[in-house]
Order: C-alpha cells, then structure tokens, then sequence
C-alpha cells in the first residue's frame, strides 16, 4: 500500500468517528424574542467523585448525624514471667538430663567356708532381709577351731546371733540377741619343773542381748532423747557365773548456743564362783553444759558414780573439756579432766585372758584422775590424725600374774594405793584414693606404781597399723601388723617370795588376698604371723607359728 492510498483511508476513519460524538441536549430552551429567566439552563454532570482539599472543611460544618460511638472491649492481660532471650547475645548451655541410673543389686546373703594348716577350719553366714530402710533383720553365724603343734594346744569359737532395726518417723527401735561359746585347754606348762601341769578344759558361754530407743534429729524436736538395754548371762566349765543388765538414758535439749543434757546408766552385776557371791551395782550420772562459740567449744559437767551392793562407795568426779581450732580445718588443740571407776567382770577378764584360775579376787579400780591433751585434724577427706598425751591416776590397779600352785593359770591381783600412768597416743588415717587406704595407731606407756615391782603382762610400746588396697575390680589385698614390746611376769616361789621373768617383745604380721572369680562368687587366702614367730603375751602360752588360711566365699 502507498502512502497516499493511507493518507485518504486515515482521514476517513477520523470523520466516521466525528459523527459518532453527540453533544448532550439543551433542555427548557427559551423561543425568540422572550426574556431568559434567571436559571436559563441546567446541566447534569455524571462522573466519579473526587473530592479536593477545599472539601475537608465541610467534614466540621456538616456532621454525620448518624455516627456512633465505637466499641471498646475490656480486654485482661496475664503477664509471664520470662525471659526475654536476645538473639544478640551467647545463650548458656543447659546441661543434658542424665538417664536414670540403675540401682544396683545388692547381695542380702553371705556364705564363707575355709580350711588352713594347723588343722584351722573356718565357717562364716550371714542373712539379711534386704534394703528396706524402715525395716532391717537378719541372723549370723561364725565358726573357726585350731590346733596346733603342742599337747592340747587346741582353740575353738562358735557365734551365732540374730538382729533387727525400726525406722520410723520420729525414733529407731534396735535389738541383738547373741550367744557366744569359747572352748580352750590350759597347754601351757613349765618346761624347768617336773610337776606335770594340770592340762584340764577351759570354756566360756555368754548368752547376751541389747535393746536400744532413739530419737531422729529434727529441728523442731522439743529435746533429744536415747535409752538402752543391754543384759547378758556368763558361764564357765567350772562353778563361775555372772550375770549383769546395763540400763542407759541420754537427754539433751539445745538451747541457743548451749546444749544442756544428761547421761545416766544403772549396772546390776551378781558374781558367782565357787568361793563366794557378790553384787557389783554401779549407778552413773554425768550432768552436763556445753557451749559451743565462735571456733571453740567447752563442756563443763560432773561424772557422779555411786557403787553399791557387796561394798559401797560414793564418789563425785570433774567432767570438763575445752576444743580450740588453731589453724581452721587442720588443726584443733583439745584439753579434759575427768574421772570413773573402772568395773571389774569376770567376762571382761575371760576376754582378755582365758587361762583364769578359780575364785577370782573382784575389785573395782578408781580412775580419780585422768589429764588429756593433744591436737588433733584432717587436711580433706584423704589425711586424718590425733596426738595426745595424758597423766592417769588410778587407786588399785588391775594386775595378773601366774598362780602359785597351778603355775599355768592366771590369778588377778591389785596395785594397793595410787597408780600413776603417764601415755603418749598417735592416730594416723590416710586414704590416697578410694582404693587405696591405711591407718596406724602407736601408744607408749609409763608406770608408776604403788606396790608392785612392775605392771605385769602390760606392754610399755605398742604400735596396730592395717592396710587395703583394691588393685582392679576384682583382686583386694589387705595387711596388719601388730608390734608389742616386752612385758613382765610374776611368779610365785614356794616360800612366799616371787621372781620376775621377761617376755620378749614381738612383731605379728598378717596379709590376706581375696579375688572375685565371679560377681556372687569369691576366694581367699591369708596368712597370719608371717614372721612364725612363736611368742607369748603370757607366760608359758606360746601362739602358733604361721598360719595359712583359704576358701571360697558365695553371695547371694
């Protein structure tokens, strides 16, 4: 197509849209020759409204009369109290919740069997109710006999004894009932005499039981309280018997600083042998205060022991002792003064000593002095030790000696008059880790006696350590050792008089070892008296040689 063909068809198009366009009508048109009126016409415009700024006037001078006030809810509001976290700054880290540990299974039941040389038997049980913590029972049973290398050199030892415990929410009942049987011959003799010794049996039987009441701790308790019962009945082979009921009360009521209390006991002891029958009855009051500062503490009381029965005795003894720390945590020097009467039983001697003659002389001591001093400490939980000398007084010390006429067999006398004994005492405990632990104690002693030439069969040194060791899981070791010095003994002559004899001191070192081949399943061995020594702690009585003891123990 040319350019004028598409100018011509351009310009008709435009006029073909021309005459499309109307324009809007005149409406009330006035004819010629007539006067318009004021509103000659009038137009309608019909488009989209836009108002301008001038409008926004009309908005004070025409109000909507239809307005309506709006509505305003009663809102409430719960404030949380959190914390606002800001992403700007590090957040602490929490520490995972661990999974709850498993409880550990626990063996309620113990079984131990062994045999050694010296035709050493060993039996051991014991049974428990579990790990109930209100209610606890159980019973055991111990065996061990021996017998050496000497005519009649033969020991034997039975226990056998049930036991309970109550927890309850503001007290513990507790109780024991025992029985105890020792069997022994009198094997020693003098090898310098051609009188034949009397090689007779010799055998102790106790039958004890024990009761106790206490108190929980609780701040809002009104005092504290405990009380006990504790009886036993003892025999021999021969025509002795002794029986005794120890009954206790403690009491104390705190009171700011101070703790006021009172411990009480009652001893009724009848003693029976071929000869004679005593009662031996001790009554104890101990009142007392005791005030604890500002790094120190002191206690002032009085320790009244009135005997009765037999023979009677009143006697009111000091009670007092003071408590300073020197170095915070480490060190605490530790002062006292008191007194007691030291009770003399058959049963406690038989313990001590079982070759007893008949008819022991029964005797009370007075302890009418005893001054302490020392200090004492730990550095943490793994160093722990006591030093501490003191200066005792004591009116008719206990002594043994060898029997006039049956030269093995022991008869107890007294250091008529007053005794003075000056000690030295040291305690060591160590635990390096918790497999490994020791502890030592040592004691030096210095008699001063009224009568007698020297304080028979009682050491002037002696020095107690043990020791164990967990190597792994499953192997323990353990040692002991027992150094005692020289001792002397007495013998009676023919003729009225005595000599004297010197007992050598003695070293006893024990070591034992027991593996676990299984959780429920162990073995033992231990050795006694490494050193086969074969040494006397009294005249005429020499103890065994080495000992080897083993077996197998069974838990369940």
């Amino acid at each position: 197509m040319n350019i004028p063909t598409l100018k011509y068809t351009l310009i008709v198009s435009l006029f073909c849209l021309s005459v499309t366009a109307q324009a809007q009508d005149k409406k009330n048109e006035t004819p010629p020759g007539t006067q318009p009126p004021t509103l000659t016409e009038e137009i309608e415009v019909v488009r989209p409204y836009k108002p301008v700024l001038a409008d926004a006037v009309k908005i004070r001078r025409n109000p909507d009369m239809n307005t309506t006030k709006a509505f305003k809810p009663v809102l409430s509001y719960n404030i949380i109290d959190k914390k606002l976290d800001l992403n700007s700054n590090i957040k602490e880290l929490q520490a995972q919740k661990m999974a709850d540990e498993r409880a550990a299974v626990l063996s309620n039941n113990y079984i131990k069997v062994g045999a050694g040389n010296f035709n050493t038997a060993q039996a051991e049980a014991y049974i428990n109710t579990g790990r109930d913590e209100a209610l606890q029972s159980g019973a055991y049973f111990k065996h061990l006999s021996q017998q050496g290398n000497l005519e009649k050199q033969q020991f034997s030892n039975q226990e056998l004894g049930i036991f309970g415990r109550s927890i309850g929410d503001s007290y513990a009942i507790s109780g024991n009932l025992s029985y105890d049987r020792r069997s022994t011959f009198f094997y020693g003799f003098d090898p310098s005499s051609s009188v034949p010794a009397d090689m007779s049996k010799q055998r102790f039987s106790t039958i004890a039981a024990d009761a106790e009441i206490v108190n929980n701790y609780s701040e809002s308790a009104l005092f504290n309280y405990a009380a006990s019962i504790n009886a036993y009945q003892f025999s021999n082979i021969d025509d002795a018997r002794e029986s005794s009921v120890l009954l206790k009360g403690y009491l104390n009521k705190e009171i700011n600083l101070f703790n006021i209390g009172l411990n009480t006991s009652a001893d009724f002891t009848s003693t029976k042998d071929l000869a004679y029958k005593l009662g031996n009855n001790i009554l104890r009051v101990n009142p007392y205060v005791n005030f604890k500062g500002n790094g120190f503490e002191l206690k002032l009381g009085a320790n009244i022991v009135q005997e009765f029965g037999t023979n009677s005795r009143l006697n009111i003894f000091p009670s007092v002792s003071a408590e300073i720390p020197v170095v915070q945590g480490y060190a605490v020097v530790f002062a006292g003064v008191t007194g007691d009467v030291l009770k003399t039983s058959i049963r406690d001697l038989a313990l001590e000593n079982p070759f007893l003659s008949k008819n022991l002389a029964i005797k009370n001591s007075l302890e009418s002095m005893n001054i302490q001093a020392g200090v004492k400490g730990n550095a943490g939980a793994e160093f722990g030790y006591k030093i501490m000398a003191y200066y005792k007084t004591i009116d008719d010390m206990q002594l043994m000696v060898n029997n006039q006429t049956t030269i093995n067999r022991f008869d107890v006398i007294y250091d008529n008059g007053k005794s003075n004994i000056f000690g030295f005492e040291g305690e060591l405990n160590v635990k390096a880790s918790d497999v490994f632990n020791i502890s030592g104690k040592a004691q030096i002693f210095n008699y001063d006696l009224a009568s007698q030439a020297q304080a028979w069969f009682k050491p002037t040194v002696r020095l107690i350590s043990n020791a164990r060791a967990q190597v792994n899981q499953k192997l323990y070791l353990d040692a002991e050792v027992l150094f005692q010095g020289e001792t002397f003994a007495r013998v009676n002559a023919a003729g009225g008089g005595f000599t004297s004899r010197t007992l050598k001191g003695f070293v006893d070192l024990s070591a034992g070892a027991e593996y676990k081949v299984h959780n429920k399943i162990g073995v033992y061995l231990r050795a006694n008296n490494l050193t086969g020594q074969s040494y006397q702690r009294y005249l005429f009585y020499p103890k065994m040689g080495l000992t080897i003891l083993g077996g197998v123990n069974y838990s369940f």
